[in-house]
């Protein structure tokens, strides 16, 4: 009662941040879960910050939006930080049966178990003594770093991560990685930044937009490796799909002018009063953002007052979709693909479709460590390139599919994983997978190469939609954040052909190509856009000028992106 009664004072005072030490360890166990879930009623009225201090692993997952790991002994720091992606309000009796709180409860005790027993298996290579056999004479003893922690998000497109741990590597190059699952796009860069991770897969607008300065305090970042290309796709609930299919038919009829349908749900909306639309994407830096804009804006859709985008993290998309928190997404694989098999939405566009092979995913360390380990970010490089390799044959996708869909990395059904590794898009429940060969690139095209023309293309949308004020110096920029010479250094050593120039025109390829560069032809793919525009590198303010419109030049006061 006397913790009852103190819990009451507390609250009653309504404090913007509450700190509770072990408020219902001495409680029994029905108890204890009754004064739980009033914490919980409480905690969503008053909208407070609660810290709370426990050693109960159910309690943390239950309770927490984070959960901060310490070590051990009187000179504890913090171990890990785990992002917890649970919707709320939390039904403790449905969590018991959800694999996603299972995965949460499983990540808190195998960070016990490593800090109290032996170091963890599951994810770490073998021995050192045949790491050390293969270990590449690439840098002084000082600089190499053995054991390697990199980040990933449940994504199709981690699979070159994944598969150069699962198929030795990493091992090959003298590596002892730990592959470390994350949540949000948001909490790989803080993690990466502070250096609990070395490294980890990034979208490929976030290196540039750490090395502007954003979020403020950011270290710069560098990629000098292009994970994949293409693989995402615009994904609307069930219900907004039947409005647009029966205001304008025929806009749906292709994916190319379903925006236009959009469009006029919009406009009805507007001339009703009712609540813009809400739609999701995984971060304001990344190719999600930016091609969901670009789709709609060809419609004449204003992406900032029309309609109302928020940051979700990508495994959570579905689930908000079917909370109706929002009325559609733009996602990498598996979660379109999930929310089509589970009848909850319904894909209306893959990203493909709206720019032909365009840059998702990289890999990305910060600029002072791959100082400081150059050896090390060598032989990763090389890894990624040969699993990269693995992943473009056809024979080995349904392996890949296999093992990425495992619940320690992806965990989603491998049918559906297997779908869009395959080259297919199944755009409804109850239509038949469509073929689309270019769906998942890892490796032709030369998807892995870290193309600064890239690197300008997201600064100009940054500049499009008013992200940043001032254009930087965007070929110095470029030039420092995607490395193309330590690409090609990790490339030369493994005999692979590369590009001599780090830029290319975007747009005027319909079809797969030949690059003519540098006395190797190189096979490219087809880099159209949705409005059939070109996009050239070196004239980025020409580029923006066919996108100025009254609307957009006084965004200043329209709201911005919500977060």
């Amino acid at each position: 009662m006397k913790q009852r009664v103190g819990i009451a004072r507390a609250l009653s005072m309504e404090p913007k941040v509450l700190l509770m030490d072990e408020p219902f360890g001495a409680l029994d166990a029905l108890t204890r879960a009754d004064m739980q879930d009033t914490l919980i009623e409480i905690q969503a009225r008053l909208n407070n910050t609660v810290l709370m201090v426990t050693h109960d692993v159910d309690e943390a997952v239950l309770l927490a939006d984070r959960i901060v790991m310490m070590t051990s002994g009187p000179a504890a720091t913090v171990g890990e930080v785990l992002e917890i992606d649970l919707l709320r309000p939390r039904d403790r009796v449905e969590l018991a049966d959800s694999a996603t709180y299972t995965h949460y409860r499983a990540e808190v005790l195998k960070f016990l178990y490593r800090r109290h027993a032996r170091p963890e298996p599951v994810m770490t290579a073998p021995s050192k003594e045949a790491a050390g056999r293969s270990k590449p004479q690439v840098a002084s003893k000082p600089a190499w770093k053995e054991d390697v922690t990199l980040g990933f998000i449940p994504l199709t497109d981690c699979a070159p991560l994944v598969i150069a741990f699962e198929k030795g590597y990493f091992r090959k190059y003298g590596l002892r990685v730990t592959l470390s699952r994350q949540t949000s796009w948001a909490n790989i860069v803080d993690k990466v930044n502070i250096g609990l991770l070395d490294g980890a897969q990034m979208l490929a607008g976030l290196p540039i937009a750490a090395t502007l300065g954003m979020p403020p305090g950011a270290k710069p970042v560098i990629t000098a490796l292009s994970l994949d290309l293409n693989g995402n796709a615009i994904t609307v609930s069930e219900d907004l799909y039947q409005r647009m299919r029966a205001t304008d038919p025929e806009a749906m009829a292709q994916p190319l002018t379903t925006a236009r349908a959009l469009k006029r749900i919009v406009d009805i909306n507007k001339k009703t009063g009712q609540t813009p639309l809400t739609f999701g994407m995984v971060h304001t830096m990344s190719s999600h953002n930016y091609l969901l804009r670009y789709w709609m804006a060809a419609a004449g859709i204003d992406p900032e007052r029309d309609v109302h985008l928020v940051v979700v993290p990508p495994s959570q998309m579905v689930n908000h979709l079917r909370a109706k928190n929002i009325a559609g997404f733009c996602v990498g694989e598996p979660w379109n693909g999930y929310a089509v098999q589970k009848g909850l939405g319904r894909i209306l566009i893959t990203s493909y479709e709206i720019w032909n092979n365009h840059p998702e995913k990289v890999f990305a360390v910060t600029h002072e460590w791959a100082e400081q380990h150059p050896g090390t970010h060598k032989a990763v490089l090389m890894a990624l390139l040969e699993a990269a390799q693995w992943l473009e044959l056809p024979e080995n996708r349904r392996q890949a599919a296999e093992i990425i869909a495992r619940g320690s990395y992806v965990d989603a059904p491998v049918e559906v994983v297997t779908r869009s590794l395959s080259g297919s898009v199944q755009y409804a429940q109850w239509e038949a997978p469509r073929p689309l060969a270019d769906f998942n690139v890892f490796y032709r095209h030369a998807a892995s190469f870290p193309w600064r023309s890239h690197a300008v293309w997201f600064m100009s949308q940054m500049l499009r939609w008013e992200q940043i004020r001032e254009a930087p110096d965007i070929k110095t920029t470029a030039e420092r954040v995607y490395r193309t010479d330590l690409y090609r250094e990790a490339a030369s050593a493994l005999g692979i052909l590369y590009p001599t120039g780090d830029y290319k025109k975007e747009g005027g390829h319909r079809e797969n190509y030949t690059l003519l560069d540098g006395g190797h032809p190189m096979r490219m793919g087809a880099d159209c856009f949705l409005d059939g525009s070109d996009f050239d590198p070196e004239r980025v303010e020409e580029y923006l000028a066919k996108f100025q419109t009254p609307a957009l030049e006084t965004a200043e006061t329209a709201p911005r992106v919500a977060i």
